[in-house]
C-alpha cells in the first residue's frame, strides 16, 4: 500500500510548490500584486492539503466517518452488489474546507478496489449520485462481513486518489486517499449496524463515530 506524507498529502506537494514558485519569480520582477496573488494561493493550497492526525474512538465496533463534512444522505433498504441482503448508504459531501484525506472506517481486508470513469456534476445532486467517477472498496471485517466505502468525484474535484490496493490489511481510522477540491464519500453498510449519525450532522475522518457493528 502507498503511504501518505504527513502533514500534508503528498499529492498536494507540486501544486503548493507552483504556485510558490510562480510567487517568488513574481516577486523577483517586482510584479508585486501578482506576487501576493500566488503567495495567497499558496497559502489556501497548502491549507486545502493538510493533514492532520486524528484520535480514533478506542471502541472496535465503532465504525468511524471515512471524510470530513456533512452527512447529506442516509437510506435504508438500499442493496449493494458486494454486500449480502440490505444495506444502509450514508453520504457524506465535503467542501473546499474541509481536509480532504479520507480515512479507513473499518479495519479488515481489501477484497476489491473498483474505478468507475464518469461524469463530474455536482457532488450533493441526483446527477452526482448516479454519474458520477467513482471509486469504491470493498473491505471485509475479520468476522466476514462487508462494507464499501466509494470516493464520488464532484463539479471542482476532478482527481480520485486511492491508496488501497485489493489484499491490503487496514487498520480503522488509517488514511486510504484523498479527492481534489471538493466531493462526497459514500458509505453502504449492513442492514444489522446500529447509526450513530443522522442528516445534517458534522464529522471528522478518523474520529467520528458513524455506527455500531451489532
Amino acid at each position: 500500500m502507498i503511504k501518505p506524507q504527513i502533514p500534508v498529502a503528498k499529492e498536494g506537494v507540486p501544486f503548493i510548490g507552483l504556485s510558490a514558485f510562480i510567487s517568488l519569480i513574481c516577486a523577483i520582477l517586482d510584479y508585486d500584486s501578482i506576487s501576493i496573488f500566488f503567495l495567497l494561493l499558496t497559502l489556501f493550497i497548502l491549507y486545502f492539503f493538510r493533514d492532520p492526525e486524528r484520535v480514533v474512538p478506542a471502541r472496535e465496533d465503532n465504525l468511524v466517518s471515512p471524510a470530513d463534512g456533512k452527512i447529506i444522505l442516509i437510506e435504508d433498504n438500499q442493496s449493494h452488489e458486494f454486500i449480502s441482503g440490505n444495506s444502509k448508504k450514508i453520504s457524506i459531501f465535503m467542501n473546499v474546507f474541509n481536509v480532504h484525506v479520507n480515512r479507513t472506517p473499518l479495519s479488515g481486508k481489501v477484497k476489491k478496489v473498483i474505478y468507475t470513469p464518469g461524469a463530474f456534476y455536482s457532488a450533493d445532486s441526483s446527477e452526482g449520485d448516479l454519474k458520477n467517477e467513482r471509486c469504491a472498496v470493498c473491505l471485509e471485517t475479520d468476522d466476514n462481513r462487508r462494507i464499501v466505502f466509494t470516493q464520488v468525484a464532484g463539479l471542482i474535484a476532478r482527481r480520485i486518489v486511492c491508496w488501497l490496493e485489493p489484499g491490503d490489511s487496514i487498520k480503522r481510522g488509517e488514511r486510504f486517499g484523498l479527492i481534489r477540491f471538493g466531493s462526497r464519500v459514500d458509505l453502504f453498510l449492513p442492514d444489522s449496524v446500529e447509526l450513530d449519525v443522522q442528516v445534517g450532522d458534522t464529522v471528522r475522518a478518523g474520529e467520528t463515530p458513524i455506527a455500531t457493528m451489532k
